[in-house]
């Protein structure tokens, strides 16, 4: 596996070795202990989860409140999303910033979205599958979202937006400035 850092260094996209020959193709998805060489800490993920999409749905930007806050690890089973992680940790020098990277079933790459960070993803193709884990369950008290346009985020989804297709939660989240449910950054969220 192939561990990168991106412009904001918490966040990391993973390439897994992808073996094939004309009969197809094994590659390992998830090694916890080559991840957690590279980390330096163990992420301990305790539920996978799995959505379909057609072309042009967005979901997203959510997080979860500490104690209930969410590592995510996710890539593409079946076609192409972009997918976007927004730091939202106060005070972080890249605060606001975000990173988006294509995963596909074809390059099988994953992305690592850390506590601290706001995720979506807007699909690209009919028919996609989009899978993830997470290191903590799903609460809906601690349930939070940031606007998908709000633009001071500078988010290119790549889709028009008269193409977009929102749940009505995603449709009236409040914009990043406009939420006092953030992080604090230099905080380790992985002690509970």
């Amino acid at each position: 596996m192939n561990f990168i850092r991106t412009d904001i260094p918490d966040v990391v996209i993973i390439e897994p070795k992808v073996h094939g020959d004309e009969r197809g193709y094994f590659v390992e998805t998830f090694r916890a202990d080559k991840l957690q060489e590279f980390l330096g800490y163990t992420i301990n993920f305790c539920q996978d989860n799995e959505s379909k999409s057609s072309r042009g749905v967005l979901r997203g930007l959510h997080y979860q409140l500490h104690p209930a806050a969410q590592t995510k690890l996710v890539r593409v089973i079946q076609g192409r999303v972009l997918d976007v992680a927004v730091d939202i940790r106060k005070d972080s020098p890249t605060f606001g910033q975000h990173v988006a990277v294509e995963l596909s079933s074809e390059n099988k790459k994953q992305l690592l979205v850390p506590r601290g960070f706001a995720h979506g993803f807007v699909v690209l193709e009919d028919d996609t599958v989009f899978a993830y884990k997470v290191d903590n369950y799903y609460s809906p008290e601690n349930d939070r979202g940031i606007a998908f346009d709000d633009k001071e985020l500078k988010i290119d989804w790549q889709v028009p937006h008269a193409e977009l297709n929102l749940s009505a939660k995603d449709k009236i989240q409040p914009k990043l400035h406009d939420t006092n449910d953030l992080f604090e950054y230099g905080v380790n969220y992985y002690n509970d």
